[in-house]
Order: structure tokens, then sequence, then C-alpha cells
């Protein structure tokens, strides 16, 4: 699905959620959590493409396919993180969605752990 069907598919769910605004705010949050996995979904599909590139890069990496790996975990836990935050957001409870974005901050920094050590390694058997 192009970007201009999802772009779409955003504004009618938007516009439908505002229907409920004044009358029954929950119904418009439920709306708008449903457009969110909706879209989340169909993303989904264009990963067996990202997935498919990423194992070419692999090849090219030789024994270095590890930090592949903690760059899609990396971006897993910014999009879980990010999509959980903007729904509590839009439901109108901001410090939940704040302490959900520095938990995933923390999570990818505590992942980056490892690489940056070894780099350090890296870098002091090379000028050692």
């Amino acid at each position: 699905m192009g970007i201009v069907k999802i772009g779409i598919l955003g504004v009618a769910g938007v516009m439908l959620a505002l229907q409920f605004k004044s009358n029954r705010q929950e119904y418009g949050v439920y709306i708008g959590a449903a457009l969110c996995l909706v879209i989340f979904t169909i993303s989904l599909s264009g990963l067996e493409t990202l997935l498919g590139r990423v194992k070419e890069l692999q090849k090219y990496l030789n024994g270095s396919g590890d930090y592949i790996g903690f760059l899609l975990k990396a971006v897993g836990i910014t999009y879980v993180c990010e999509f959980c935050a903007s729904i509590c957001k839009d439901a109108g409870y901001g410090a939940v969605a704040g302490q959900i974005e520095i938990f995933g901050k923390l999570s990818v920094l505590l992942m980056g752990i490892p690489v940056l050590t070894a780099v350090i390694e890296n870098i002091n058997a090379i000028a050692g």
C-alpha cells in the first residue's frame, strides 16, 4: 500500500475519531488506537524486503553480523516505544508516554554498550 493510501487512511480515521471527541471521547481513543494498529500492520509488510536487504549486507560484514542484529533490535525498540507512547499521549496520559520514551532510550543505550566496548577494544588493539 502506497504512502498516499496510508495518508488518506490516517486522515479519514482521524476525522472519524474527531466526530466522537465531544460526546464519547473514549471511542475516539479506541478508533485512534485501532487506526495505529492497522497502519503498523501494513508497515510490517515491508519488513520482509528490509530483512532480505539486511541479509545481503551481512554477507559483506564477514563475521560482524551481530552489529546488524543490534541495529535491528534498536530500531524495533524505538518503533514499539514510539507507537505505545503516541497512543498514551492521544489518550491524555502524557506522563506515562514520557516514561515509555525514557525506557526506550535507556534500553537502546544499554544495547549499545557491547558495541561500544567492541569498538574500544578494536581501537586499543590497533593502537597497542
